[in-house]
């Protein structure tokens, strides 16, 4: 049994020192994508897992497609490689759709696997995949005109990915909200939301139903000055062992019910501080493909 980690473009690094960590050895690595032995172990900064790889031999065009689709029916072509060789072997098999979602809706619910060709005469390829979507990249059909900054594309795909999200009747804690991308999210879902930040919110923002500003700063907001919230957002720009204390406040106050928050780094990737958040009862830690030198701490109750 083997099984590939892809990293999202510009993190391999980061991907290849938290398998290092885990203790899971590399023996093959195809630019992106990682081959190791055994089971998938936890992996933050892999966009998508390949779970059961198998090679195969690559005899043509024909043989190679009519392999995968002895296999099933979807899949997503990764090729940094034989580019051109691995595009004719795409172009025969069926076409799965790549339109960018419309917010809020459900993930892709069919089976996608993946496949690349490590070199012309041999393939690589996995039928069950961790991400619903080809080499885990999530677009969007995007607002222009109503968010204050594009960060709200980083919540759509929390959401997505969770396959929740906040809606009429629900209470929202967004803290570090300025100028307020996250809060447009949570308000045009119909949340009621609270926004915390010593700087003020977009005035569109601020304008919307439901919407309420507390010139404050989120770490020194206590928690039974605010109350019960059904969810916790943060995108506050601080160093991680800081937020990780922020979580564990709002966690022991009981008051929350969801977080969704981002871990970002200042400098060199904290390893150890990503794996604390990952050993939170119920936490995932994960790469988003809107996350930039980051990741996002999801941690949730059950419906």
């Amino acid at each position: 049994m083997s099984t590939a980690y892809l990293s999202a473009e510009g993190f391999a690094e980061q991907l290849q020192e938290e398998l290092r960590r885990a203790g899971t050895v590399v023996t093959h690595r195809h630019e992106r994508l990682f081959l190791c032995d055994g089971p998938a172990v936890a992996a933050a900064w892999a966009a998508n897992v390949w779970h059961d790889c198998r090679e195969l031999p690559v005899e043509s065009i024909g043989s190679a497609t009519k392999a995968l689709r002895d296999i099933q029916r979807n899949w997503a072509m990764y090729a940094p490689l034989h580019h051109r060789r691995a595009a004719l072997i795409q172009e025969r098999l069926p076409h799965v759709s790549g339109k960018p979602i419309v917010f809020p809706a459900p993930a892709p619910s069919a089976s996608l696997g993946s496949w690349t060709l490590l070199s012309p005469d041999r393939l690589l390829a996995a039928a069950r995949c961790s991400s619903p979507f080809a080499n885990g990249e999530v677009t969007f059909v995007e607002d222009r005109t109503g968010p204050p900054n594009r960060a709200y594309l980083k919540l759509w795909e929390a959401l997505v990915r969770l396959g929740r999200w906040p809606g009429a009747g629900e209470r929202c804690l967004d803290l570090g909200a300025s100028p307020g991308g996250w809060t447009w999210v949570l308000a045009s879902l119909g949340a009621t939301v609270l926004a915390v930040d010593k700087a003020p919110l977009d005035p569109r923002v601020a304008a919307m139903p439901g919407v309420a500003w507390r010139a404050e700063s989120a770490f020194g907001l206590a928690p039974d000055s605010v109350g019960a919230v059904d969810w916790l957002f943060s995108d506050i720009v601080c160093y991680p062992a800081r937020l990780l204390r922020l979580v564990e406040t709002w966690r022991s106050s009981g008051l929350v019910r969801n977080f969704v928050c981002t871990i970002k780094f200042q400098g060199e990737t904290d390893h150890d501080a990503a794996a604390a958040f990952a050993a939170l009862d119920g936490a995932q830690v994960v790469h988003l493909q809107h996350n930039k030198h980051e990741l996002t701490f999801l941690l949730t109750s059950p419906r």
